[in-house]
């Protein structure tokens, strides 16, 4: 009689916290050490058969093939992140709670089963009114002729012989690009470690709803869906289940090895902090006048070797020339060699740009504005040098607040353009 092993306990990590020693296979070890979801996976070398796990700027869960589920838990609140999320995916505010201003997550304080949560509701909501049918163009072969027959696949697959006869013709159907998303996404919350069982229960519940919709296979591309008046019941829950997908079950391939899949969701901080800072700039400024480009790209030399890309350069309102230039770091390290670091970008940034300022946006907490004068920079008659200015966000504010903040730092870069010389 073959005993069954008991599952591996699940290991609890910190956002950019200490390393933990946990127990695994040599196997399981390297498979989590190639899929580079951790900022450090290596063998203790203190105790045989363990790894010493570090979590970077990713939290979430996940888990790999013979090893257990790792949660990796923010230092952010959960509430707080998926309102980031939310502000980033529709800045107007389209799928968050009216009342708090950002997403209903339930009771979770954990991010896979708030995020399991809060997308059930949104399938749910959007559900209410049926399922939503649209025409969807299929191409089949077919003992019966409707539709458009597709006459060059039809004689080089059959030399002109009838039946079958390879048609194309628009079928109205629930399987659409819009329902295929949602019920991918159910398929994959419920494969996800740490979903509890009242949320498994419902989300098992839309499944059956959507089930004249096929998912889509792992891998493969999100159908493109317009936005319009007769999905804008779904908009909400489709921009939430992107979010899942593109975060969820990722794939890597290790060099010379077969590809690992990684089961577990994943927020990525930096990339959120960055994508919110940026969104919200984005709003405030065209309330000035102003046009923002994100990841605007340029050249640090003049022969186009060196790319640089910042996070945001702002530009006049013909859209031609800079006037401000902005990047956001997440993470600050105590040391002074990542904040020196930041200053030198942002002062490459400023150079190319040819900017009297440029700003970075941390996530630093309720830290006064700082400014960096740089010496040997003089760019106009008042002898003034390039300024590097240090913004800081406090993310345990209110969802106010902090979209507040962020008006006040365009506010400070309206000005800055207005009193630029010309």
């Amino acid at each position: 009689m073959t005993v069954p092993v008991p599952p591996a306990p699940d290991v609890l990590l910190r956002e950019y916290g200490p390393a933990v020693s946990v127990p695994l296979g040599a196997a399981a070890g390297r498979a989590l050490a190639a899929s580079g979801v951790l900022q450090s996976v290596t063998p203790d070398p203190a105790r045989d058969g363990h790894w010493l796990l570090r979590a970077g700027s990713r939290v979430g869960a996940l888990r790999t093939p013979g090893g257990p589920v790792v949660r990796i838990m923010p230092k952010t609140p959960v509430s707080r992140i998926f309102f980031l999320l939310g502000f980033s995916l529709d800045p107007d505010r389209a799928w968050r709670d009216d009342r708090e201003g950002t997403v209903d997550t339930g009771a979770y304080d954990d991010v896979v089963p708030a995020l399991a949560h809060a997308v059930e509701r949104r399938i749910d909501g959007a559900l209410r009114r049926g399922v939503l049918q649209g025409y969807r163009e299929v191409t089949e072969s077919s003992l019966v002729v409707r539709g458009r027959i597709r006459e060059a696949d039809q004689i080089r697959r059959h030399f002109g012989r009838t039946p079958p006869v390879e048609i194309t013709y628009d079928a109205y159907t629930a399987d659409t690009a819009e329902n295929r998303i949602l019920r991918t996404a159910v398929e994959r919350l419920l494969r996800l470690p740490g979903v509890p069982g009242p949320v498994q229960r419902r989300l098992a519940h839309q499944r059956v709803r959507l089930a004249d919709a096929l998912p889509l296979v792992r891998g493969q591309e999100l159908p493109r869906w317009q936005p319009s008046r007769l999905n804008s019941r779904y908009q909400p829950a489709l921009r939430l289940c992107e979010a899942v997908l593109r975060g969820s079950s990722p794939e890597h391939q290790p060099p010379g090895g077969d590809p690992l899949a990684v089961d577990g969701f994943l927020f990525d901080m930096n990339q959120l902090f960055e994508d919110f800072v940026t969104v919200a700039l984005s709003e405030a400024l065209k309330d000035h006048g102003l046009i923002p480009r994100l990841q605007d790209r340029h050249h640090l030399d003049t022969a186009g070797l060196v790319r640089i890309r910042p996070d945001l350069v702002v530009r006049d309102g013909d859209g031609r020339t800079p006037v401000a230039v902005v990047d956001a770091k997440y993470k600050v390290d105590k040391g002074d060699g990542l904040l020196n670091a930041d200053l030198y970008q942002a002062l490459a940034y400023a150079t190319v740009l040819g900017l009297r300022e440029a700003h970075l946006v941390y996530a630093a907490g309720r830290l006064p504005t700082r400014v960096h004068e740089v010496r040997g920079t003089v760019t106009g008659t008042d002898g003034r040098g390039v300024r590097l200015y240090r913004h800081s966000v406090d993310l345990s504010r209110e969802p106010r607040q902090l979209v507040s903040s962020l008006h006040d730092i365009a506010g400070r870069l309206a000005r800055a353009c207005a009193c630029a010389p010309t």
